[in-house]
């Protein structure tokens, strides 16, 4: 029999306030195998895990239940602990009897009865724990960066930084994201441009950073410090190595009416052509279904321009296959669609536009060249309404999103500022619900807007846009002034809300990644792991996990590089012991683990026998990779035989917890 120790935590209030921590502690001690069972107030403290540690070699015990917070928080903390004073950290267990106790009940009798309970289940599974040792894999010292925006410019410069080879994967054909396509940021008002473009050639001429423009990612297999992955290399049928970037091709190609995503459709572009003068790679590319050539078999122009041969219309998709130690995923974002937004008369007039694509025709090397002109008749605009939140804050999911996207206030700001700075002739009226300005200099910058440059802010929403005579007909209420307005606008100009790029939940899928209902990346722990994600070694950077501004983009990419570079820094990683382990006697060689394992921890092997007559027979049963494993517990609930058991969650542990708790 085990010799356990109890030590029921007050948490200060947390729990105390509504458990009877003594009462637990006293009851606890009756149970079999209990050698000492005490109560203290924060026994994750220093004074605390002493407390334990002593205890432990006082009384000789062979396991601990530690009656606290979540595992998620602590179990790590007691764990460590325990091991200090000898014990094998595995036989540690964790009742959690403040959020499934003290905090979900009001009833101290109620919640203090509970604790018992699972305090007791605990000492059950604690009795038939067996002491685990975690095994060694090597580190690859190699990071992949999913997304070429800021956030990934940013997170390789600073793994390549600390002298760790790293790759990028974009899907587009070159670097920069959204951040590209910006012309001023707030609350600055600094070129976006300016503060990239740099970043983007550091990132190029890095000897430590390969940029895979124009790819993605197709297969990732193994775990954390070993991951393979597949990277898809689409056919540019332009040859990178040797492209120049002069831009001849682009400029001869005959098929000059494609729509062009990166000024948002506002103007066209050549079926071959470099998305932006700053590009980087600076290479060109053809588009398939423009170029005659690919299509047709007719043309060439661009081969025949191409004095170095560049041009390859046979080119293929390459997959390349590398192994990483770490992956960071920064995905970005991009505004949601408006097709259900007809209200404001989005896919009626080209004079109703996004606040990206006003961005673009703000832009000095947008399709205007930076003057204002409305996109209908290229006249300037002499009244520009914007309306917020636009598929923000919505209360119909099935039109919108739930979430406020936090950027939008600010760039709204700017944009009004920006009019009426450029065209003092120009009526610039914003409808808002509120202004939501939390950062460094934020307030003040709104502020700004209303009381140097005469924006007129009307709390109130816009009900309906209504296009008529080259006018926009805005018909919207003003709650302050508790009257209904009408205004003749040249453009509206909608704040739309963000969502996840539309690759981050097929990419989710590949890495085993959590996502939240609105498909973003799931963090560890939004307080203590907030750029970890719950799958070890992927970390996330920027707008994948949430909405974020500029600023807060480059802090998070920061910080989920040291966190890259923090792994990539070891030599070896501890592998979790808490893995599936077969009963060959009991397997029946189905597959159904196999086919549910997400890691493919799990093969399938030819073995021999010996039947209750002695003689050998070969039968097919299941192994299980032990550092590829990481115990999610998927094979155990599928095996039909019962023949897949975890380490540490067997199922005669489990079953002795469930005994406990009906008792």
């Amino acid at each position: 029999m085990q010799r356990i120790g109890v030590f029921v935590c007050h948490c200060g209030t947390n729990i105390a306030a509504t458990v009877d921590v003594e009462k637990v502690a006293k009851t606890l001690a009756l149970e079999p195998g209990v050698i000492v069972s005490t109560d203290y107030q924060y026994m994750c403290s220093q004074t605390g895990q002493e407390l334990i540690q002593n205890a432990i070699k006082e009384h000789k015990l062979t396991a601990v239940v530690v009656c606290s917070c979540s595992p998620r928080m602590h179990e790590a903390t007691f764990r460590r602990a325990c091991e200090k004073a000898g014990l094998n950290p595995y036989m540690v267990e964790i009742a959690n009897i403040r959020e499934q106790c003290s905090w979900i009940h009001k009833d101290v009798e109620t919640a203090t009865e509970k604790a018992v309970i699972l305090g007791r289940a605990a000492i059950a599974k604690v009795h038939l724990n067996a002491p685990l040792k975690a095994g060694e894999t090597p580190v690859t010292k190699r990071a992949l960066v999913i997304g070429g925006g800021i956030a990934g410019i940013q997170t390789a410069l600073d793994i390549a930084d600390a002298g760790y080879e790293v790759d990028i994967v974009e899907k587009n054909p070159t670097i920069g994201g959204k951040m590209a396509q910006i012309d001023k940021t707030f609350p600055t008002l600094d070129c976006a441009a300016c503060i990239l473009t740099p970043k983007m050639v550091d990132a190029a001429q890095n000897e430590k950073i390969t940029i895979h423009s124009y790819s993605e990612v197709e297969a990732v297999g193994g775990f954390v410090g070993n991951f393979k992955v597949t990277i898809r290399k689409k056919a540019r049928y332009v040859k990178e190595d040797i492209c120049t970037g002069c831009g001849l091709c682009t400029e001869k190609c005959p098929q000059k009416n494609v729509p062009n995503e990166f000024n948002l459709g506002l103007n066209n572009r050549r079926a071959i052509y470099i998305p932006f003068a700053q590009a980087v790679p600076k290479v060109a590319v053809i588009d398939p279904d423009y170029c005659t050539m690919l299509k047709t078999g007719k043309c060439g122009v661009c081969s025949k321009v191409c004095s170095i041969g560049a041009i390859d219309y046979k080119q293929q998709d390459e997959l390349i296959e590398r192994e990483y130690g770490a992956i960071v995923v920064a995905t970005g974002f991009n505004p949601i669609k408006l097709d259900k937004f007809e209200e404001y008369a989005y896919a009626q007039s080209p004079d109703v536009v996004t606040s990206l694509e006003f961005e673009r025709l703000m832009n000095a090397a947008g399709p205007s060249g930076g003057t204002l002109l409305r996109p209908s008749d290229g006249k300037h605009p002499h009244t520009i309404v914007f309306v917020q939140c636009v598929g923000s804050r919505c209360d119909n999911e099935q039109k919108g999103k739930s979430y406020c996207s936090k950027i939008c206030c600010m760039y709204t700001a700017k944009h009004a500022m920006l009019c009426r700075e450029k065209y003092p002739d120009t009526d610039v009226y914003v409808f808002y619900i509120d202004v939501r300005t939390p950062g460094k200099n934020f307030d003040e910058f709104y502020r700004r807007a209303v009381e140097e440059y005469d924006v007129h802010y009307i709390k109130g929403t816009v009900g309906k846009v209504v296009p008529q005579d080259g006018i926009l007909k805005v018909q919207a209420s003003d709650l302050l002034g508790g009257q209904q307005l009408h205004i003749d606008a040249d453009m509206v100009v909608l704040a739309t809300a963000i969502e996840p790029d539309e690759s981050a939940r097929p990419l989710a899928t590949k890495l085993t990644a959590s996502m939240d209902t609105n498909d973003f990346f799931t963090e560890a722990h939004p307080k203590l792991r907030p750029v970890e994600s719950p799958t070890a070694g992927i970390f996330l950077a920027g707008a994948c996990q949430g909405p974020k501004d500029i600023p807060e983009t480059v802090a998070q990419a920061s910080a989920a590089a040291a966190k890259a570079i923090g792994l990539l820094n070891k030599d070896k990683l501890l592998n979790n012991p808490c893995t599936a382990e077969p009963n060959e006697l009991m397997c029946n060689g189905c597959s159904s683990c196999e086919k549910v394992c997400p890691y493919g921890a799990i093969t399938y092997v030819d073995k021999e026998f010996r039947s209750h007559d002695r003689s050998i027979i070969i039968r097919r049963v299941a192994q299980v990779n032990p550092a590829v494993c990481q115990g999610c517990g998927a094979c155990t609930v599928t095996c039909p035989s019962g023949a897949m058991d975890l380490k540490g969650f067997s199922n005669k542990q489990i079953i002795a917890e469930v005994d406990a708790i009906c008792r």
